[in-house]
């Protein structure tokens, strides 16, 4: 599966919701909705998130920032 930068998608392993930043290599690197560190997965260790999962976890990233827990 070839999956865009920019693209949001959802690690199986883990359930987290990233944006695709790039391809290094055999991995796509991911970056946290709001912002942070990058992770690299494999390909085939994700798949698309619905409109759902990405809105949830903005929000949840939102509820966070309004906490002073995240910058």
């Amino acid at each position: 599966m070839s999956l865009p930068v920019g693209s949001y998608v959802v690690e199986l392993r883990t359930g987290r919701v990233g944006r695709v930043m790039g391809h290094e290599g055999p991995y796509l690197q991911l970056r946290p909705v709001g912002g942070g560190r990058e992770w690299d997965c494999p390909p085939d260790g994700v798949r698309a998130a619905t409109d759902a999962e990405r809105i949830s976890a903005a929000t949840a990233y939102a509820n966070a920032r309004s906490r002073g827990e995240v910058p």
